[in-house]
Formats: structure tokens, C-alpha cells, sequence
């Protein structure tokens, strides 16, 4: 099969994930993307673990959690499962310490922010 001929598997918010874009991430959320959209056996979420761990091992430069920020502002679920498996787990067995401290930030805020409370 010729490599042009290949389709590319991503909806456009994995691709942006996949691609460190934050821009066209944050522009295609905010559009209305599903937040918790699953292509490829992973949320965004889980996505954009594995793709912050991968560019820090390929490149040598620190680890980031940007793609993982954005996600969670948008909504994204940490909790939110495939084959068993959530961002949680990934970001525990990649080691991706920042990504594991969002999660739980995220996840255990108790009460609103203030002045966002509805009456």
C-alpha cells in the first residue's frame, strides 16, 4: 500500500493532541468538540498524556502537561474509561508526575470557584 494511500485514523482533536497543537485544540473545543471523545482506544484526555510523555522522551526537554490542561478546563473526565483503563493509569504508568497532580487537582475540587455558584 503506498503511503499516501494511508487514512488518517485521528478526528481532528486527536490530531491536534497528537500534533501538539494547542491552538487548534483549544479553537476545536471550543467549537463544541466532545471533550470526552474516544478514537483509537483512548479519550483526548489519555491522548494527551501519552503525547506529552512520547515528545519529552523524543526530545529530552522536560515533560509539559499543557495538552492535559486544556482538556481538563474544557470538562474533560479523568475518571472516563477504556479497556478498563483511565487517564489516571496512564499518567501513572508513563510516570508523568504533572499530568497525575492535574488529575487529582481536578478531580477534588469540593466546592465551586467563587461567583460561578447558580441560584
Amino acid at each position: 500500500m503506498d503511503a499516501l494511500e494511508i487514512e488518517n485514523p485521528w478526528t481532528p482533536a486527536h490530531q491536534a493532541v497528537e500534533s501538539s497543537d494547542h491552538t487548534t485544540l483549544t479553537r476545536i473545543l471550543d467549537e463544541g468538540a466532545d471533550v470526552d471523545e474516544v478514537c483509537c482506544q483512548m479519550t483526548l484526555l489519555m491522548h494527551a498524556i501519552e503525547t506529552e510523555a512520547d515528545v519529552a522522551a523524543q526530545s529530552g526537554e522536560p515533560i509539559d502537561s499543557a495538552l492535559t490542561a486544556i482538556l481538563l478546563a474544557y470538562g474533560a473526565d479523568p475518571h472516563l474509561a477504556v479497556n478498563g483503563e483511565a487517564a489516571y493509569d496512564w499518567a501513572r504508568s508513563l510516570g508523568h508526575d504533572m499530568a497525575t497532580r492535574l488529575l487529582h487537582r481536578f478531580t477534588t475540587l469540593q466546592s465551586p470557584v467563587a461567583g460561578t455558584e447558580t441560584n
